[in-house]
């Protein structure tokens, strides 16, 4: 019998190359969890039960040592493109797609010997803080069934919590990796914008996704990331100096207690629940007590954080969601002209959020508008990156609340979509500068709902962020 809840990258794939266990009896236990448990959870929109299997027998024939991530069982987002495999991006329109080609952090993953278990349910679109956009279904907090998983990629960060994954993939476009992994209890991370292929990746707002992992510990992220990251000729955005080693994981603790620590004033004032307060304060002084240096920043611009992102993504999104036609896309239902087409194919195949974003995306692109609202809110998301060089002057990492609450419970705040929209306030600005951002789970909360601390650092400078979170889970 195999105790899923005890496994990590690392350990298991100890296991397995002491030949403690087979890869095949893995994935069969975690298929079986998926069969028995999900059904409760909603963490899948679709399982790959013979893809995984017979993933499973090559490895297992295979008379090499296997590598560290060989054989270890993974979820991804249903926006992440895998060969064979539906691709529904959580939306309707996209119901019957099935992805041609396999996405480059996807298929750099597969050259490791990584096992894809299935696709994983998220806000339609990416647009959500709770996972309760989908098109399809409900995907519930493993530590509470009656409160969300957070999102938009709830249902990956949801599979880790709840044991049927080992890891998984989502994407970042302003939290919605960091978020959700805060309110399940997990380890995520978003990466530097351009250090992970985003091809494959259906884009919401191309200029702030990244996709990044989500696992257990901080250190199975980082085997994860360091096998993802790279460049990519088939993405425009990929950057050539992403190039990472071993200091991803194999910290030089030397240099990691010499680094300052950052608290941005801003990011601990009004809104900050009382128990997320409280844990902070924990952290903080964790981190004091063991001789690392705390230092105090402002960062005056990350009040204009979420509003800013508010124009800028819903004008990407409404650009990069125009070819959803039904001609090309779609559900392509029957209409008698081009106009009714367009109608009864995004009337139907779009939810009620998406409509929301596309319009106010129309809205401050259109003539007369543009200068008023979207150029000026490009002017301002400079100023929140100057905001960040300003701070790296002074010192190396900022620590900061991940979500300002716990996770709250199913429906209660999809009447309000402001309300919801302040879910991410506290990650955006890391997207809107497209610098790294990692949660980190706190400690010593059994039988409390989880509260997680996110660690942002300079651009490519995950080594950094990684180092200080794995100095914390290891103490």
């Amino acid at each position: 019998m195999i105790n899923l809840e005890d496994l990590t990258i690392k350990s298991l794939s100890q296991k397995l190359n002491k030949k403690e266990v087979s890869v095949i009896e893995v994935v069969k236990e975690y298929l079986k969890a998926i069969k028995t448990r999900d059904k409760k959870i909603g963490a899948y929109l679709s399982v790959d039960e013979e893809g995984a299997l017979e993933s499973a027998r090559q490895i297992d024939a295979s008379k090499e040592k296997l590598g560290v991530l060989a054989g270890i069982p993974i979820a991804v987002k249903d926006a992440i493109l895998v060969n064979g495999q539906p691709a529904t991006a959580g939306s309707k329109i996209l119901e019957k797609y099935v992805a041609p080609y396999e996405g480059g952090a996807v298929e750099r993953l597969r050259n490791e010997g990584v096992i894809f278990l299935g696709k994983t349910n998220m806000d339609e679109f990416a647009m959500g803080s709770s996972t309760e956009n989908s098109g399809f279904k409900l995907t519930k907090n493993p530590h509470d069934l009656k409160r969300v998983p957070g999102g938009s990629s709830g249902g990956s960060a949801a599979a880790v919590a709840g044991n049927l994954a080992l890891a998984s993939l989502g994407s970042d476009t302003g939290g919605s990796i960091r978020q959700p992994a805060a309110l399940c209890g997990i380890a995520g991370l978003k990466t530097t914008y351009g250090a992970v292929s985003r091809y494959g990746l259906i884009a919401m707002a191309s200029s702030l996704d990244q996709i990044g992992p989500f696992a257990k510990t901080v250190e199975d992220v980082g085997l994860l990331f360091q096998a993802m990251a790279g460049y990519d000729e088939w993405d425009s955005t990929s950057n050539p100096s992403a190039s990472y080693g071993d200091e991803l994981t194999k910290p030089d603790w030397k240099k990691i207690k010499g680094l300052t620590i950052g608290i941005p004033e801003e990011y601990f004032g009004e809104g900050i629940d009382k128990e997320v307060s409280a844990s902070m304060d924990e952290v903080i002084n964790f981190y004091k007590s063991e001789g690392f240096k705390i230092k105090s920043v402002s960062m005056p611009n990350t009040k204009y954080g979420l509003s800013v992102y508010y124009i800028v993504m819903p004008a990407e999104a409404s650009t990069n969601l125009a070819r959803f036609d039904g001609i090309r896309y779609g559900t392509r239902n029957k209409a008698k002209n081009l106009l009714d087409l367009y109608l009864e194919n995004k009337g139907k195949g779009f939810g009620a959020e998406v409509k929301r974003r596309i319009t106010l995306g129309t809205f401050v692109l259109s003539a007369g508008y543009y200068d008023a609202y979207y150029l000026k809110a490009q002017r301002v998301r400079t100023l929140v990156n100057q905001d960040f060089e300003k701070a790296f002057e002074k010192v190396d990492v900022l620590l900061t609340p991940t979500s300002p609450t716990v996770a709250f419970k199913i429906g209660e705040r999809t009447q309000n979509p402001l309300e919801m929209y302040m879910s991410d306030i506290l990650t955006i600005p890391a997207n809107l500068a497209g610098v790294p951002g990692l949660n980190v789970p706190v400690k010593d909360r059994e039988g409390r709902l989880p509260v997680g601390f996110q660690l942002m650092g300079r651009h490519w400078q995950e080594a950094d962020i990684l180092g200080l979170g794995m100095y914390y889970e290891r103490k």
